[in-house]
């Protein structure tokens, strides 16, 4: 069956990818006149929340937009808080990980991080990789841009080296060259924060994914609200240009 012979079916069998920008730290911290670094530490505790959440509801890919290309611009403070958190969650949740089979992969451009916490990253990348009961990813250093981009060039470099001829580029094999080319694209893309933009992540991947906007802040986000969000998109139809 393809993608349009099912176009008016609805999607009660609930998504098997789904993304989250994580929006709303620095105003719950605000909200409780607290530092920001605090905002980002209880975000981490709803990250385990909706990884958990995630994995009992038999979703098979999470990703988690955690630090965007443009994050860089925040307060040095704030960024060497949230680059700290990032390494103590890495170490702290990998055996948890493990333990319910879930495998971890980062995408974005890692060369931005430091040596140790790219060398962690891969710890985990590595210790997880034959898990098979839902994979997380999270982009870090990440942009959609960035990712057509990286994706552009890589092809550039396949055509200079002769490999490939201009004429065969086509959307398919662009798609093969981008971050998650391996995994499906997203069902569904979650913001919280009541902001409703995507912000500049996987701009090529959610083209006919459903978007969900939730006015709670990441922090307060919990199962209630992950069940809310799997059954509005339950009730879509989804018809990928068709009718």
């Amino acid at each position: 069956m393809s993608v349009l012979d099912g176009a008016d079916l609805n999607s009660a069998v609930g998504p098997a990818h789904i993304a989250i920008i994580m929006d709303g730290n620095n105003r719950w911290a605000k909200k409780k006149h607290l530092p920001s670094i605090a905002g980002h530490t209880a975000g981490a505790s709803a990250v385990r929340r909706v990884v958990e959440a995630a994995a009992r509801s038999g979703v098979k890919v999470l990703t988690l937009f955690a630090f965007s290309s443009e994050n860089w611009k925040r307060p040095k403070l704030e960024v060497d808080g949230l680059m700290t958190l990032f390494m103590r969650s890495l170490k702290k949740e990998f055996k948890r990980l493990n333990e319910h089979k879930i495998r971890l992969r980062v995408i974005g451009d890692l060369s931005g991080f430091s040596k140790g916490l790219q060398k962690q990253i891969k710890n985990v990348e590595d210790a997880t990789k034959d898990n098979d009961q839902m994979t997380l990813v999270i982009a870090a250093n990440y942009g959609g841009r960035w990712d057509i981009a990286q994706a552009s060039k890589a092809i550039a470099e396949r055509v200079v080296l002769g490999e490939l001829s201009p004429e065969n580029i086509n959307e398919e094999l662009l798609s093969e060259h981008m971050q998650l080319a391996d995994l499906p694209a997203p069902d569904l893309l979650i913001r919280t924060s009541g902001e409703e933009r995507i912000s500049n992540f996987l701009l090529w991947q959610t083209a006919y994914s459903e978007f969900i906007f939730l006015p709670v802040l990441w922090p307060d986000f919990d199962q209630k609200h992950f069940d809310e969000a799997i059954e509005t998109y339950q009730n879509r139809q989804r018809r990928y240009g068709g009718r």
